[in-house]
């Protein structure tokens, strides 16, 4: 016999095998089935924390940003009042020397005081005036208006202010404007 009859004989001998029962979907879920929905039921409660979580995250998020804002306004409104309080007295002084009578003389005197006020004011403050007359010219912290001819001082030193300039602490308010002294016997190298 050849292999393929051998087969088929075999196979024809054997009992046929009992199909598996088929389960039909019954109307009563199965201890697996109702596992899987309450886990699904489980996982969307979890996920409707979360998103409730994120939504009042996000809210405090948005107050927390207006408040920082509404100090921010505050703090600006506290430290101008403050400065504004510190030159109140010398507004004061301006309106009196306007008022004043006396003499040229006497008004230029009670000016100088109105600016020695100031300046003291303005040093609480920590504002302080940049150096400039005779200082090496340095383009960060002065403005060039143009050169004189020097002979008393070093070439590309600060020869006349034209205007002040400021610092507070180390942060420039205002460069100084100034002229440049330029030396002709000066010989650079």
């Amino acid at each position: 016999m050849r292999k393929h009859e051998t087969e088929l004989t075999v196979l024809e001998h054997q009992e046929p095998v009992p199909a598996e029962p088929t389960t039909e979907l019954s109307a009563e879920p199965t201890a697996e089935a109702s596992a899987a929905s309450a886990e699904l039921d489980q996982l969307k409660g979890e996920r409707d924390q979360l998103l409730d979580r994120l939504a009042r995250l996000q809210a405090e998020f948005e107050n927390a940003r207006k408040r920082a804002e509404r100090e921010r306004a505050e703090y600006r409104d506290y430290a101008t009042g403050s400065v504004v309080e510190q030159f109140l007295p010398v507004l004061d002084n301006f309106e009196l020397a306007l008022k004043s009578t006396g003499t040229a003389d006497q008004l230029r005197q009670g000016v100088e005081l109105i600016v020695k006020q100031m300046e003291e004011i303005l040093r609480q403050l920590q504002v302080n005036p940049i150096p400039t007359v005779g200082e090496v010219f340095d383009p960060r912290i002065h403005e060039a208006l143009g050169t004189v001819e020097r002979d008393d001082l070093p070439d590309q030193h600060v020869a006349e202010e034209i205007r002040r300039g400021y610092k507070l602490r180390e942060r420039m308010l205002r460069p100084a404007m100034v002229r440049i002294a330029h030396n002709p016997k000066q010989v650079t190298e």
